[in-house]
């Protein structure tokens, strides 16, 4: 397997992802999401491609912060179905084994 590159501005990127927007390459042009990897310690690894140059990135996606898992943990003690809270409505989390999980960028929110 090719070894993937770090993005220096990884905070950036990460902002464009979570709002839909179209994530700026290094090299011009634009990254394109080719995959998700979730992690054991609740983070991601995002795997991103260059439009111009072809070059691929990856991107540690951080896991939920106290304040996300709150929010999550809020909305399905009121009997509701949470969304992404990074990615706002719209995403709905889904179980994947014990964990509510968004879809989009692979964190582990909370655990039912």
């Amino acid at each position: 397997m090719v070894d993937m590159l770090r993005l220096d501005d990884a905070k950036r990127v990460l902002k464009q992802y979570y709002a839909g927007a179209q994530m700026d390459s290094p090299n011009g042009g634009f990254l394109m999401l080719l995959g998700i990897r979730p992690n054991e310690g609740g983070t991601a690894l995002g795997l991103l491609e260059c439009s111009v140059s072809s070059l691929r990135y990856e991107i540690e996606i951080p896991k939920a912060t106290k304040t996300e898992r709150k929010k999550v943990k809020d909305v399905l003690d009121a009997g509701d179905d949470p969304h992404c809270p990074r990615h706002g409505p719209g995403m709905r989390l889904f179980r994947a084994g014990k964990n509510l999980v968004c879809d989009s960028c692979g964190v582990a929110y909370a655990r039912v």
